[in-house]
């Protein structure tokens, strides 16, 4: 099986890339470098040319303040891009995975989020991969839309990352702590992403790790775990304006996962110890 994966480059599309080749599978990574995913007749030149039997579509535009100003990248990249690539894979039929978020929901209430549930993104990132969900199951008959939240990985930037830098010269920070969530590690999630692609178990998933937390409390962990001495201060939303509205509730209900026979993802203080001991070998 020879699978294609865009945003190589990124958070999960690299882990995916390195645990496909762990597994013997015909991997080929694809960034911004090897063609423009918002181009249809780039994208369906590569697609053709290669003629693999899945793509894995990681590639996003995912800041998700930015894209309030910047819509027009934003829509080209989470809309049109994902369109050109679900088109392409129509015509070598290859199977199609798509990464969708969490900001597909409004964040109200306090229960988890259905497979089910009628989306209903309140900022414009979210309106778009909402948009690239539809236009996937409205281009394709057969589909994977796998929707995640909070990621963190070994390759790039992410919470974890940004707390260990500022524990250097902070002993307190200020952490959001009514935001509630699932953290995600890509490691974790890759493994998941390359059992679904084998099946015929098609559908929306909700895949993150288990158990929820807020911002604050996952801080809080990242700390206790990697041994620094900081006080963390829970602050409401509110105190920390941003310029999109970040969901209140992130909480998805991975039912569907289980239903198929998908194994659920480590418990995230798990994940976080796994990670923490991955980005301590890196820098030995």
């Amino acid at each position: 099986m020879k699978i294609l994966v865009t945003g190589a480059n990124g958070q999960l599309g690299y882990d995916v890339v390195q645990e496909g080749i762990k597994l013997g599978v015909k991997m080929l990574g694809v960034g911004r470098e090897d063609f423009d995913i918002t181009l249809e007749q780039d994208v369906h030149k590569f697609i053709k040319k290669e003629n693999p039997d899945a793509i894995i579509h990681c590639a996003a535009y995912t800041a998700v303040d930015h894209a309030e100003d910047d819509q027009d990248t934003c829509w080209k990249v989470n809309v049109e891009g994902t369109k050109n690539l679900a088109a392409a894979a129509k015509e070598v039929n290859a199977k199609f995975m798509y990464i969708s978020t969490d900001y597909v929901f409004d964040g109200m209430g306090s229960e988890p989020f259905k497979e089910t549930d009628t989306p209903k993104p309140v900022g414009y990132y979210g309106l778009t991969k909402y948009d690239g969900e539809k236009v996937v199951q409205e281009l394709l008959d057969q589909w994977f839309i796998v929707r995640i939240s909070w990621v963190f990985g070994i390759n790039g930037h992410n919470f974890i990352k940004t707390m260990l830098r500022l524990s250097e010269t902070r002993n307190q920070l200020n952490v959001v702590g009514d935001q509630y969530g699932s953290p995600t590690y890509t490691f974790d999630l890759s493994k998941l992403i390359l059992d679904m692609i084998v099946t015929e178990k098609y559908g929306i998933y909700h895949a993150s790790n288990e158990g929820f937390c807020t911002w604050a409390e996952f801080a809080n962990e990242i700390f206790k775990q990697a041994d620094k001495n900081v006080t963390v201060n829970a602050i409401s939303t509110e105190e920390y304006p941003t310029r999109a509205v970040r969901p209140k509730n992130s909480r998805m209900s991975k039912q569907k996962l289980v239903q198929n026979g998908f194994e659920p993802l480590p418990y995230w203080k798990h994940a976080l110890t796994h990670y923490l001991n991955e980005i301590s070998e890196e820098v030995e």
